[in-house]
């Protein structure tokens, strides 16, 4: 798996890259038009990106994959079986209120730290801070898309934006090309979310 497929941009891109690859695509493109098998198409992909990011000291990236796939089982149940609080009905896309917009802000500054300062001090990462950061927003975005809040679009928004820079810097250019896709359907997830949500 950790073989060379093919040289993009002077680098070896591996044949986990580009599985993994096709995987993740897929996989977001479920999560726009709210197909559950979204889920399970993150958990392979998740576990494929954990050992690539591992393997390209990553450690950040490698966690959060790791939670990715036991978070994809959560969110696989809430689309199937969750519903609001205050609510039987099936989940269906909501916004977050004040308070929940407060609560997603001060947890991603918190779990950024937190990150950071893990990395730091128990790995030989070269990008703590820039890791903690997708790591952070990466974790508070999957929480936020597995409860159908639209506003998980803008925060992957901002994640995917600055997984780009970072993976570039590391050499792992496939999976650069990946997140200007995943940049992109962030997008059309937000305005066909957005579109569910007012049409009757």
């Amino acid at each position: 798996m950790l073989e060379t497929a093919f040289t993009l941009l002077g680098s070896a891109v591996t044949w986990l890259e580009v599985i993994a690859f096709v995987l993740a695509l897929a996989n977001i493109a479920c999560n726009v038009f709210e197909i559950h098998w979204g889920w399970p198409l993150t958990i392979v992909a998740s576990a494929l990106y954990a050992w690539l990011f591992y393997a390209s000291k990553l450690y950040g990236e490698a966690g959060v994959n790791v939670f990715f796939v036991v978070a994809a089982l959560w969110g696989w149940w809430q689309w199937l079986h969750g519903h609001r609080a205050d609510a039987n009905a099936p989940l269906t896309i909501a916004t977050l209120d004040q308070r929940g917009l407060m609560i997603t802000a001060g947890a991603w500054a918190v779990l950024w730290l937190a990150c950071a300062l893990l990395l730091r001090a128990v790995t030989d990462s070269d990008v703590p801070w820039a890791d903690g950061f997708v790591t952070a927003g990466s974790i508070v975005g999957t929480v936020l898309l597995g409860r159908k809040f639209i506003e998980n679009w803008p925060l992957w928004l901002i994640v995917n934006a600055a997984s780009v820079t970072l993976f570039a810097y590391k050499g792992l250019h496939l999976t650069v090309v990946l997140y200007v896709i995943f940049f992109l359907l962030a997008i059309w997830g937000w305005i066909g979310w957005r579109k569910r949500m007012t049409s009757p």
